[in-house]
């Protein structure tokens, strides 16, 4: 499913990343989120291809799609 997307302690501490690249996922997520097109993030990083960016958009989705269950507090 996320066959671009690596996993390596030994590459930016295990952190999610592009193809065993210095590049994580993060960063990609967050040039798209601050305006950047991935016209201009392939442009300003050659080695990033758009399957990249697309499986790394795609994985962020996948993350926040966490189901988050919230317990009623009991009162004193």
């Amino acid at each position: 499913m996320f066959d671009r997307i690596t996993f390596d302690p030994q590459i930016l501490n295990g952190r999610a990343c592009i193809r065993g690249m210095r590049m994580s996922v993060s960063q990609i997520v967050n040039l798209v989120a601050h305006g950047m097109t991935p016209g201009e993030i392939i442009h300003e990083y050659p080695e990033i291809e758009s399957e990249d960016i697309q499986q790394s958009l795609e994985y962020a989705a996948a993350l926040a799609n966490e189901e988050v269950h919230l317990f009623a507090v009991a009162s004193a």
